[in-house]
C-alpha cells in the first residue's frame, strides 16, 4: 500500500527558514542611516565652530566684527594680528613656561597616580575603603574655595610670581587616582601580581615591571588629559603670577587688547595660537589616546 504526500504534509517536513537581517547576522557589520549621519554631521560642525570662528575673528579688524551682521569668512590681517599677539604679549616666553608647568605637572600626576590607583586597587590594608572615600570626597570640593587659603600658604613661602607656584599645588589629581585605580581593577589581574612576588619580586620591581605596562594606555591618556587641563588653566596662574614675570599662556592673553576699546581681533589672534599647541600634540598623539581608551574599554 504506497501513501501519497499531500502539498500540505511536504510543508510540514521542511519549515520555513527565517531571514535575518545582513545586519544582524554573525559577523555582519552595523551600518548608519542617514539620519545618524545628519546628526554626527550637526554635532562636528558644532565643535568645530568655534575654532573657525576664532581664525575668522582674527584675520579682521574690530571695526568689522562689531558690524551687523558679523563676518562669516576670512580675512587677510590673520598673520598680522598673529605678530601682533606674538610680540605684545612674549606669547614665546609664555610657551615655554606653560610647557615646562604643563609636562612636569601631568609627568607627576600620571606617576603618584598609578602608584596609588595600583595600592587602592590590588593592596589590602586598613583604611583603605575610607581613604579611597576621602579621595572621592575631595573631587566634590569646588576649587575655587581652596583659592585664599592656597594664595596665603603661597604668600607666605614667597613663591608668588614663581612658575613653582603654579606647579606644586597640581603635583596631584584625586581624578587621577580614582581614574587609575578603576583601571587597574579589570586591567592588571591578581595572578599575574602572585606569580611577580612568587619569583621574588619587591613592591617597588612589582609596580615597575607589572603594572606599569598594564597600564600604559590608561596612562597615556590620563597624561594628555592632565596636560590639557594644565595648559588651559587660567583662574589660579592668573592669581600667582603677572604678565611681566614669568607668565603663562593664558595669563599672556589675558592682557592683550586692553584699553578703553578692548582689541577683539588681537585677543582672538592670541587665543588662536594658545590654542594651536594642543592641536599639534593631539594630531600626533591622537592615534595612541584613543588606541588607549579603546585598549582600556577592551580589557574593562
Amino acid at each position: 500500500m504506497t501513501t501519497t504526500l499531500t502539498p500540505q504534509d511536504t510543508t510540514d517536513e521542511k519549515p520555513k527558514r527565517i531571514r535575518r537581517p545582513r545586519s544582524a547576522r554573525a559577523g555582519g557589520q552595523m551600518h548608519a542611516g542617514p539620519i545618524a549621519y545628519i546628526i554626527l554631521a550637526l554635532f562636528t560642525i558644532g565643535s568645530l565652530f568655534p575654532l573657525v570662528w576664532t581664525a575668522i575673528a582674527a584675520s579682521r579688524d574690530t571695526q568689522r566684527l562689531a558690524q551687523t551682521p558679523p563676518p562669516f569668512w576670512f580675512g587677510s590681517n590673520l598673520f598680522d594680528n598673529l605678530e601682533i599677539a606674538w610680540n605684545d604679549a612674549n606669547l614665546g616666553e609664555a610657551f615655554i613656561n606653560t610647557t615646562f608647568v604643563a609636562g612636569v605637572s601631568a609627568a607627576t600626576i600620571v606617576f603618584l597616580s598609578t602608584i596609588a590607583g595600583f595600592a587602592f586597587a590590588k593592596l589590602r590594608f586598613k583604611g583603605r575603603g575610607a581613604m579611597m572615600l576621602i579621595v572621592i570626597g575631595t573631587m566634590m570640593v569646588p576649587p575655587q574655595l581652596s583659592v585664599i587659603p592656597l594664595y596665603m600658604m603661597v604668600a607666605e613661602l614667597g613663591w608668588t610670581d614663581q612658575l613653582k607656584a603654579v606647579i606644586f599645588p597640581s603635583l596631584v589629581s584625586a581624578f587621577g587616582v580614582f581614574f587609575m585605580r578603576q583601571y587597574l581593577i579589570q586591567a592588571l589581574p591578581d595572578e599575574i601580581i602572585e606569580a611577580a612576588r612568587v619569583d621574588g619580586a619587591s613592591s617597588w620591581r612589582v609596580v615597575w615591571h607589572v603594572v606599569f605596562p598594564a597600564a600604559r594606555p590608561a596612562m597615556a591618556v590620563l597624561g594628555m588629559l592632565m596636560f590639557v587641563q594644565t595648559w588651559n588653566d587660567f583662574l589660579w596662574p592668573f592669581l600667582v603670577l603677572t604678565q611681566t614675570g614669568s607668565p603663562t599662556v593664558q595669563v599672556a592673553v589675558a592682557g592683550l587688547g586692553r584699553g578703553f576699546t578692548p582689541d577683539q581681533s588681537l585677543i582672538m589672534a592670541g587665543a588662536l595660537l594658545g590654542t594651536l599647541p594642543l592641536l599639534l600634540v593631539f594630531a600626533i598623539f591622537g592615534k595612541q589616546i584613543v588606541g588607549g581608551i579603546m585598549q582600556g574599554a577592551v580589557k574593562g
